[in-house]
């Protein structure tokens, strides 16, 4: 009886789905009507662009731009999508809905470049995302009728980065953008290299079909096919196969462009540095609404990174920050009220979609309502309450630190001399998972999942703090300050802040009711430093064995509060396998590493007064 309750259960929540989306479908087609067009950049390559244009022509309309590398499909004049814009009353408000594949993707013409270099200064006739952005956005105020002259972008993961590329140079019609989940850095802290560890899974999977040559102009038909693993399991997988460079010449070879960029750029040098679009976000005009999520697995550092650097170098400009606790995109791709285990205790997305994206819009491009949104709006788990600031980081906060404690402790107190380190061994041949059970999939679940099923581990040190006597709220970044030695020449260290639910905990799993919420053990946020990079991404340094060495690993920017009851938990350890690739514990280009270099490494993490070891993070007041 169970099963077939929760069978008529499903059924009856796809078929709300199916028709949801069979009544937005309908909806296209009965009040846009549809063009295809390319438009001529100033170099004469033409990219393909989707107009959706309201039928009622009683009014002028703006026009909302998102171009993309993940094609603007369906193709055909009579083909709609199925809906427009990021939600359905974003479609029903009355917008000329522009989507165009970028140039060398899908039906563009031209050559695609991963995150292109934003064009110099020096050379005004280059061209780039933004002149890209520029001559479409001219065409499009220029030619297509009913449009008011005002322009919109907007765009989550890598559309979030052609947004971003917007703002440079921006058109004069272009009023506001908001970029979403923004590609910004893939080697500091976005999708394929965390603290210049690469991250495996991810750079494998995507690459394997994203970046396959094209040798023309295809349809999302004809588009390559993604990588299969017979066997489902990833761990196994990456194990049978350990080197990166058998990796490449195995599954790889016919993506090797970017693979091979991964492999010559093993160190943030020019190629990375002429791909960090932030540097180059001055005299921003338009308004901008940054929107993250702090449990994206792909793009949260990319959300704190442009909002950060936007504020920093345009002093007068209007832009604003809003993060949920949400999942690459959960902000239009769910309800937002809980994320795998956890309940937030509301519709955080419909909240957001409400208050913030739609008026957002309305507001700079029709002149509608009165956008008064805070400087910082920010959701915290833990207190589940949306908070808002007048900068972010929040300059209503107090320092504080936590200093680990040989005998597992985590306590505000200095440690005593007795014990001076902890000695443990890490072997990459045996790697920590980064989450439970067989890998057949990167969950993006793993972003709060519960640390239980390592926290067992001897290669995992555990500290933990006394029974919370009230509520503490962490707001902004976390550095974990360490004083380790080692027997090997590198190491990679992984920093995991955790919230443990008391025994007496009544919380429950919105997955299922027999998951144990009682001393689950909620991750906050993890991340990872590739040690020969502690102190430079551009000249890494070897580790002298055995010699004492501070390593500081700064974790991005919480908002969670850690409830009166609760225990604060961290956990170390140096393999988050198959997430990350595998640190050989040798000094060397990883990229060429034989099976045969990785190897165990003996350490010492110091816990004593001349040596502490602490994390140090920002409480709000």
């Amino acid at each position: 009886m169970k099963r077939l309750l929760i069978f008529c259960i499903l059924i009856s929540f796809f078929g709300l789905q199916i028709r949801a989306q069979s009544t937005d479908a309908d909806y296209v087609k009965t009040h846009y009507d549809k063009i295809e067009q390319y438009i001529t950049m100033r170099d004469g390559v033409k990219l393909f662009t989707a107009i959706y244009v309201p039928k009622d022509q009683s009014q002028k309309y703006p026009i909302l731009l998102n171009r993309t590398p993940y094609t603007v499909a369906p193709y055909g004049k009579d083909s709609y999508k199925n809906s427009l814009g990021n939600f359905p009353d974003m479609m029903k408000a009355g917008y000329i809905f522009v989507y165009q594949d970028v140039r060398g993707k899908w039906m563009s013409e031209g050559t695609f470049e991963d995150i292109r270099p934003t064009r110099t200064k020096e050379n005004k006739h280059q061209i780039d995302e933004s002149t890209d952005t520029y001559d479409t956005i001219d065409w499009l105020v220029k030619n297509l009728k009913n449009n008011n002259g005002k322009v919109g972008m907007y765009g989550i993961s890598y559309p979030g980065f052609y947004a971003t590329a917007g703002l440079i140079g921006s058109h004069p019609s272009l009023k506001a953008v908001s970029p979403q989940a923004p590609v910004t850095d893939w080697f500091i802290g976005d999708d394929f290299h965390h603290g210049g560890a690469l991250f495996l899974m991810d750079a494998f999977r995507f690459m394997h079909v994203f970046d396959a040559p094209r040798p023309k102009p295809i349809t999302d038909k004809e588009g390559p096919k993604g990588f299969e693993l017979a066997s489902k399991d990833y761990s196994k997988f990456f194990m049978d196969n350990p080197t990166l460079s058998g990796l490449k010449n195995k599954y790889l070879s016919h993506t090797v462009k970017f693979w091979d960029n991964l492999a010559k750029h093993s160190t943030l040098d020019t190629f990375w540095m002429a791909r960090t679009i932030t540097q180059h976000l001055n005299d921003v005009k338009p308004a901008v609404m940054v929107v993250g999520g702090t449990f994206d697995a792909e793009d949260t550092y990319g959300a704190f990174e442009t909002y950060k650097q936007i504020e920093k170098r345009n002093k007068n400009n209007s832009s604003i920050l809003v993060m949920g606790p949400w999942f690459h995109g959960g902000w239009v791709r769910s309800k937002g009220d809980s994320f795998g285990d956890i309940r937030f205790g509301e519709e955080t997305s419909t909240h957001y979609q409400k208050t913030f994206e739609l008026p957002f819009f309305e507001f700079y491009l029709k002149g509608k309502g009165d956008f008064k949104a805070a400087e910082a709006n920010v959701f915290f788990t833990g207190s589940n309450e949306w908070k808002t600031f007048d900068t972010w980081p929040s300059q209503n906060t107090t320092t504080s630190s936590l200093f680990l404690q040989a005998d597992g402790k985590l306590s505000p107190k200095q440690p005593a001399k007795s014990h001076p380190f902890i000695e443990y061994q890490s072997d990459p041949n045996k790697p920590v998972p980064f989450q439970e059970g067989i890998i057949s999939n990167r969950t993006r679940e793993y972003m709060v999942a519960d640390q239980r099923f390592v926290s067992n581990r001897p290669d995992v040190l555990v500290f933990e703090t006394e029974v919370l006597e009230n509520d503490l709220t962490m707001a902004g970044s976390i550095i974990a300050d360490l004083h380790v030695s080692m027997t090997g020449t590198d190491a990679d260290f992984i920093v995991k802040v955790i919230d443990v639910y008391p025994d007496t905990s009544t919380a429950t799993s919105p997955v299922s009711k027999d998951i144990v919420m009682p001393n689950y053990q909620m991750l906050v946020r993890g991340e990872i430093l590739r040690g020969k990079f502690r102190n430079s991404f551009s000249k890494p340094e070897p580790f002298t064995p055995n010699e004492i060495t501070n390593v500081k690993v700064n974790l991005p920017d919480v908002a969670h509060t850690f409830k009166k009851g609760h225990k604060i938990m961290v956990q170390i350890q140096h393999t988050w396998f198959p997430l990350a690739d595998r640190n050989p514990n040798q000094f060397m280009d990883i990229y060429q590493a034989k099976a045969s270099d990785y190897i165990k490494n003996t350490h010492r993490l110091y816990v004593d007064p001349e040596h502490p070891s602490k994390i140090n993070f920002s409480v709000l007041k």
